[in-house]
């Protein structure tokens, strides 16, 4: 982190704030940056800076929760729901479907022995982030992320090629055993979307080192925190109060937030740190402001 560096605020996609929302008054009124990195992992890649250039989730995130990443090499497994259609199917979502530590074990039991036969250990770290702890020389494929994926075709994104095999096999093995699991029947006699098979991706052994510009991170985002707390950068959870103590070399993690609630509920803590310090507006999409408090007086200027 460099001495001169501002307070960054990361938000989510510029297109998702109405032309009238106030935040663009702001916008209308500071420096234009070049863009910046676009999407979710390319934005962490962006602020903290690993010797792979694909960030190894499983690894980060195992280490970040249980401290016993390393020596091994790991692989996301993240359970998911997959809808069927007429033509293929589509990935709606991954992570973030509301289950509990009971249900995830429930439902990871009779996976264990098909990873098992292929020599790994499928390890339930937290109810949405799984991760299989491999076996040495295990030669993996390129997996798409998560974010890659999501609302799209299912096909389109599995592990391809000789080397991608293996894995669409397990997969589809996978998916055989939850389909019929008693805890998707429950879910869905609740409303609930069914977790019918895992999605791949993150792999790699954990970094020897992380370097990072800034020296303090606000946020939610597990994986976020886990490459934060690598790197040694300091750690905060994401409240009011902490991020209306944020101050120069801090990146606020804003972006994973719907703009409604940002409007609704971080919106007064924002204009407060857009006037007392230098701030730099980071969007999801790429654009990138640079804000002065003393901006906010050049009045001929207007927002688009």
């Amino acid at each position: 982190m460099t001495e001169s560096a501002p307070l960054e605020l990361w938000l989510p996609a510029l297109a998702r704030f109405a032309p009238d929302h106030p935040l663009r008054a702001w916008l209308a009124r500071a420096d234009r940056l070049p863009d910046g990195p676009r999407g979710y992992l390319a934005g962490l890649s962006h602020f903290f800076r690993t010797e792979s250039p694909d960030i190894p989730a499983a690894a980060l995130l195992r280490e970040y929760a249980a401290h016993d990443a390393e020596g091994a090499s790991w692989l996301s497994a993240d359970p998911c729901w997959v809808q069927a259609e007429m033509n293929g199917a589509r990935l709606l979502a991954c992570g973030q479907l509301g289950l509990s530590m009971e249900e995830a074990e429930a439902l990871a039991a009779p996976l264990r022995p098909v990873f098992d036969e292929a020599g790994m250990a499928l390890l339930v770290t937290t109810p949405d982030r799984w991760q299989l702890r491999l076996a040495d020389g295990t030669e993996l494929p390129e997996f798409a992320a998560p974010e890659q994926a999501l609302g799209e075709d299912l096909f389109q994104h599995l592990p391809q090629g000789a080397a991608g095999k293996r894995w669409r096999v397990l997969i589809n093995e996978v998916q055989v055993l939850l389909h019929q699991h008693p805890v998707n029947a429950e879910r869905r006699a609740r409303g609930l979307p069914p977790v019918n098979s895992l999605w791949l991706w993150g792999g790699g052994a954990l970094p020897s080192r992380i370097e990072s510009m800034h020296g303090q991170v606000i946020g939610a985002d597990h994986l976020l925190m886990a490459l934060a707390a690598k790197a040694g950068v300091t750690v905060s959870a994401r409240s009011e109060s902490s991020v209306r103590a944020a101050r120069r070399g801090a990146l606020v993690d804003l972006q994973d937030l719907p703009v409604a609630e940002i409007e609704q509920t971080w919106w007064p803590v924002i204009e407060m740190l857009l006037r007392g310090q230098p701030v730099q507006l980071s969007f999801a999409s790429g654009e990138r402001w640079a804000h002065r408090p003393w901006h906010r007086w050049r009045l001929w200027r207007r927002a688009r």
